[in-house]
């Protein structure tokens, strides 16, 4: 069978399969991972596969729709989020109508939260695949093809006449070994160069050593509705493998990030990856998503194979609140995986999150102080977004907090993620203020700046802090003209 996997158009540059799907505030655009790595796996199982990411080609819904034709599909795999759900619906209507026999699967963080809301969005979709959705991709097109039915096919959620119809849940892929390097899909269909991460150096590519993540973090996206909680990695062996194959065929590639949840849950198998790295003289630049409880030992070994950074969410600088959204993290903790990260050498990229359940303008200074005394590298201050199918939405909904009404409000009139809760005593415009007003206190600060001219004295991090920090500055000015 034909099947395409596309990542919708859409009105400006948003990163779609992102943690935090907007139009980024420093110029990062994501690279649609989860849709190639679906891509590679249905070839490996005997289809013929085409991958169109849209928004990295600036393509409107005509001139999608007129390179999908092109290849000719049966099925159509499209990948939506909470923000863009009414356009990404809007699109698979407009193609469904010039394309009525092709078959539709949504997939995606918001699908698989509200699925029969969201199949009742438009008759144009014909399947969504819930959460992790390879496999389940895989069977819809042998149900299609008339070899199971759909009660054979697990995670998905179909049309009987009138009724919605959900399947059991399908179970997490365990041998992640048996998916075919991504790195290869985006050989043939992607052009790297058009993507961007602020903390990365350019070009960058994102690949993933793992799935899931067994913290409990209450906001947290992709454990909730797409990988869940149980980890499970690739082998180190398979995952170096790939990192030798990426190194001898993107000539010019700066840094590869590692898109786990958490690349650190097994401090053992980081040790061996970073081995594994070392023995086969791999000279690359990689950062990655970790938590606040990696010892010493393990940053060193990091830093030693080529690790530049790390991405930690610190969230807090108050324990009652850490404790609040189940973060597993204490600020001693914190504060000592900083002292050793910087021994190492690494650079640390902080995030924070303000708004959170009990938050009050006394804790976010709190978080504030703590930050400054972490002294990260990079910070983010982001207000916290209740996305559907976690903990905090469920929160926020029952104690009426949400002040969105619609899902096309999540998003402000530059397509950044809008503050869409509101608390009795800290209101949604006083976290839009703050959170701006953090970040220019931060960056304005003389001993931060005096930091990052000393630590970032080589072309490509001048190159990369520049991009970033003139592409925050057009936000900023975009939101005072808000």
């Amino acid at each position: 069978m034909r099947i395409a996997f596309v990542n919708p158009p859409y009105k400006v540059a948003f990163s779609r399969a992102s943690r935090w799907p907007e139009v980024t505030k420093s110029g990062t655009l994501y690279i649609p991972i989860f849709l190639c790595y679906a891509a590679a796996y249905a070839e490996k199982n005997g289809h013929e596969i085409f991958v169109l990411d849209a928004i990295a080609k600036n393509f409107d819904f005509e001139m999608a729709i007129a390179e999908i034709d092109k290849f000719k599909p049966e099925m159509v795999v499209f990948e939506s989020s909470t923000p863009s759900i009414k356009n990404d619906v809007a699109f698979i209507a407009k193609y469904k109508g010039d394309n009525p026999r092709v078959k539709t699967i949504l997939v995606g963080t918001h699908p698989s939260a509200l699925p029969d809301e969201t199949m009742k969005l438009s008759p144009a979709i014909d399947f969504i695949a819930k959460h992790e959705y390879d496999e389940t991709v895989v069977d819809i097109a042998k149900m299609v093809e008339g070899l199971k039915r759909p009660s054979q096919v697990d995670g998905l959620v179909y049309r009987d006449g009138q009724k919605i119809l959900s399947t059991r849940p399908r179970e997490p892929m365990r041998n992640l070994d048996d998916i075919p390097f991504v790195s290869e899909i985006y050989k043939r269909f992607l052009k790297i160069e058009d993507y961007r991460y602020a903390l990365a150096q350019h070009p960058m590519m994102q690949v993933m050593s793992s799935r899931g993540c067994p913290n409990m973090c209450t906001f947290c996206v992709y454990p909730q509705t797409l990988m869940g909680h149980a980890f499970r990695p690739r082998s180190a062996e398979n995952f170096v493998k790939e990192l030798i194959w990426i190194s001898k065929n993107f000539h010019g590639l700066k840094e590869i990030f590692v898109e786990d949840d958490t690349f650190t849950v097994d401090k053992e198998r980081v040790l061996k990856i970073c081995k594994l790295i070392k023995d086969n003289d791999l000279k690359i630049k990689w950062s990655a998503n970790v938590r606040a409880d990696v010892p010493y030992e393990t940053l060193q070994a990091m830093k030693d194979a080529g690790c530049r950074m790390v991405i930690v969410g610190y969230e807090s600088g108050n324990q009652s609140i850490l404790n609040t959204i189940k973060k597993g993290i204490t600020i001693q903790m914190a504060e000592d995986f900083t002292i050793n990260a910087k021994k190492a050498g690494l650079k640390i990229f902080g995030c924070f999150m303000i708004g959170l359940p009990g938050e009050t303008k006394e804790t976010i200074e709190e978080t504030f102080q703590f930050a400054k005394r972490l002294k990260p590298d990079m910070v983010f201050f982001q207000q916290a977004v209740p996305f559907p199918g976690t903990e905090f939405y469920n929160y926020c909904r029952l104690n009426k907090y949400l002040v969105a009404n619609d899902w096309s409000e999540w998003l402000d009139k530059n397509g950044q993620l809008d503050c869409i809760v509101s608390y009795p005593d800290l209101t949604r415009e006083e976290i839009c203020q703050l959170k701006d007003n953090l970040m220019i206190r931060y960056y304005t600060s003389p001993k931060h700046i005096l930091h990052t001219v000393t630590h970032n004295l080589n072309p490509s991090e001048i190159t990369r802090l520049g991009k970033a920090g003139t592409q925050f500055l057009k936000y900023l000015v975009k939101r005072r003209k808000k």
